[in-house]
């Protein structure tokens, strides 16, 4: 009786144990399958997306050339050698839109092999783009889509999705469709490195079901689970599909171990021998699972480092940026983060600190810094990144974890930094002293809805260098509790080092303060100087405005941008707009008559003490400075009607003068600042 009493409590509690493990590892498997996929998603995201940007300016370029068709091969060529991860790029043009050009007119722009750009005009009844589903759809919808996967036997040559965008004229019709190609090799190789177990496979479908990559491994007859992940950016669907028996291979050999070691327990009736096989049986266990978690931990590490920016020197061509940074995280995964690029001569920056540890905190900055990328794509200043990025994970934030961020925008060409702390240090200054910028702290992201943060800015002057650091810096503790502190991170800097040597020297001090205590938060170090402008590259400033009096407004933001650059009063700026508003506007209503269309260029020469407008038209000859000065002080209805337009202009400008030159009409305006 105490063999079979001891035989039923023993087969129910393998019976339990078995349920409650198989439980336990689907739900592991489940959890590792989200966060790979995940992973993937963001890797795929930060593809899909400059592609979706590159076509997108585009057709904001096609737009604006609609009347120059012969420009189209040199806009192309210049968007894909500047994205290497198109394959081509074409505008596909509606019928007969040139009539010189033909029924059909496809200029495209392949990459060949070697990084050979071709050209060639595509479109012929063999190669009928009006029918393809990647031109019609986006015709039909007025909007951008991600074409279904096919064969590009014309451009690419080989299976690729094509991410569309329309071009409109200026009467808001569809005249044309920009198509940018993404070849699909690359996602193969992202999916392969899916392997939660041996025999695990992985696929990806359009939003039409196609699929866009195929299994790398045999599919399993049955027996399997199946998790999936959608792409909302694309409309895809990546699905993971593991067989049971792999994830349940550690509890079947459990389980066959245990009716073993039961049996034998049963024959020798060792109630101690019994539980020491068992006591031995979970520590096995329990040492798989930390090798299987210190795998994971690894492979998490590598995938971290690679999402922030670690070539160094980043922007070797620019000489008016130099730029050092590290991560040192404390364990395998760390939730530090930094990350900077360029764009329209600014230098976009952050620096920021994840409360906690371990996976969660990591999980948490990899999702701060797509945010980052994702918004200050469309966004130019610090508060408006910050704000969004707070509302954005205020919304995911169930585990209550915060981020601290100190976020910048630096004008390369003037130095004027727009910036906005969440939060964080204030950074480092070194010009001719070491000094900390002053910063209004704000409430770390993700702690409040809807809060007010507020930016601030300063000037950065030429040679001087800003250091962004987390707390894990000052706060490194020696093995008798004292912390390195604000004093020491000081004494290592020296403003006449550069980057590179002060990034060394600050992570060289640290380590040999620390000595042999345990590392108790991360470090992360964010170093740059300002080397000044390229006066190349703000001598001259250019605008191209359309024969529509609806796009005087954007003189205003021109101008804007000339007196930030120049540092101009307000008032300045203000008769300065005015000033360009009444000159464009003359040449809009007298140079053009109406209904005929044309192009007005405005080029600005910003001089040392002068602002020198040209403003140059193809219309009809027209001089405005022809025109009598205006005898203001006369009786209204003894003065001739016009001429106060230009009474303006040569009252706010010192000079004003005109010329007809090569058909075209030339207006020079100059102002001594």
């Amino acid at each position: 009786m105490m063999i079979l009493v001891a035989a039923v409590l023993l087969a129910a509690t393998s019976l339990i144990q078995s349920y409650y493990a198989r439980r336990g590892l689907l739900m592991e498997a489940e959890q590792r399958a989200q966060r790979e996929m995940l992973v993937s998603r963001l890797r795929i995201e930060n593809i899909t997306g400059p592609i979706e940007g590159a076509a997108r300016n585009t057709s904001w370029m096609v737009q604006m050339n609609l009347a120059y068709p012969d420009t189209l091969f040199s806009l192309l060529r210049n968007v894909v050698e500047a994205n290497p991860l198109i394959a081509d790029v074409a505008v596909a043009f509606v019928p007969n839109y040139y009539k010189a050009k033909g029924y059909w007119f496809e200029p495209l722009v392949a990459r060949r092999e070697g990084n050979v750009l071709e050209e060639m005009v595509l479109g012929s009844p063999s190669h009928d783009y009006l029918s393809s589903e990647w031109f019609t759809t986006t015709v039909r919808s007025g909007q951008p889509v991600w074409s279904e996967p096919y064969y590009d036997e014309s451009g690419g040559r080989t299976m690729v999705v094509t991410y569309t965008y329309p071009v409109k004229d200026k009467n808001g019709d569809i005249v044309a469709v920009v198509g940018a190609d993404l070849t699909l090799e690359w996602l193969g190789e992202l999916l392969h490195d899916i392997q939660l177990y041996p025999n695990t496979y992985s696929f990806l479908v359009s939003r039409e079901g196609q699929m866009l990559v195929a299994p790398t491994t045999e599919k399993p007859q049955k027996g399997t689970v199946q998790f999936s992940m959608p792409i909302e950016s694309t409309g895809w669907n990546m699905t993971v599909i593991i067989p049971r028996n792999e994830i349940f291979r550690t509890v079947n050999r459990l389980s066959g171990m245990l009716a073993l070691l039961q049996v034998l327990g049963l024959l020798l009736l060792g109630a101690i021998a019994f539980k020491s096989v068992r006591d031995q049986n979970k520590l096995d266990k329990v040492r798989q699972k930390k090798d299987k978690l210190d795998n994971e931990l690894r492979i998490s590490r590598e995938i971290q480092m690679a999402m922030v920016p670690k070539t160094f020197p980043p922007f070797p061509e620019r000489k008016d940026i130099d730029l050092a940074a590290a991560i040192v995280p404390a364990r395998e995964v760390g939730g530090d983060l930094y990350d900077y690029y360029i764009r329209d001569d600014k230098l976009f920056f952050c620096i920021g600190d994840v409360s906690g540890k371990g996976v969660p905190a990591a999980l948490v900055m990899a999702v701060t810094r797509s945010l980052f990328r994702t918004v200050s794509a469309h966004e130019k200043r610090p508060v408006h990144i910050v704000s969004s990025m707070n509302e954005s994970m205020y919304e995911m934030n169930d585990s209550n974890m915060f981020v601290t961020l100190f976020c910048g925008v630096l004008n390369l060409n003037t130095g004027h930094l727009h910036y906005c702390n969440a939060g964080h240090n204030p950074p480092v200054v070194l010009a001719d002293a070491v000094d900390t910028i002053p910063v209004t702290p704000n409430l770390p992201l993700g702690v409040m809805p809807d809060f007010a943060f507020q930016g601030q800015d300063c000037y950065i002057k030429e040679g001087t260098s800003l250091v962004l650091y987390t707390d894990g810096i000052t706060e490194a503790e020696n093995a008798g509790r004292e912390q390195f502190g604000m004093h020491r991170l000081t004494e290592a800097l020296k403003p006449e080092s550069s980057v590179e040597e002060n990034k060394k020297r600050v992570l060289d001090s640290v380590e040999d303060f620390v000595g042999e205590a345990e590392r108790s938060d991360d470090i992360t170090l964010l170093i740059f100087r300002y080397l000044g402008a390229d006066e190349s590259a703000v001598r001259k400033r250019r605008l191209t405005l359309s024969n529509d009096i609806r796009q005087i407004p954007q003189l205003a933001e021109f101008i804007l941008a000339i007196a930030d650059e120049k540092h101009l009063p307000s008032s300045l700026a203000t008769n300065l707009n005015l000033a360009l508003e009444e000159a464009v506007t003359n040449v809009m209503l007298y140079a053009y008559p109406k209904d005929t269309e044309g192009l007005i260029e405005i080029e600005a020469l910003l001089k040392e003490d002068s602002l020198e407008f040209a403003l140059i038209d193809s219309g009809e000859a027209f001089d405005p400075t022809a025109v009598p000065e205006v005898d203001i002080n006369m009786e209204l209805k003894d003065r001739k009607i016009g001429g106060l337009g230009i009474h303006l202009v040569r009252k706010i400008m010192d000079e004003v003068r005109y010329r007809r030159e090569d058909g075209r009409n030339v207006l020079t305006m100059i102002k001594n600042i």
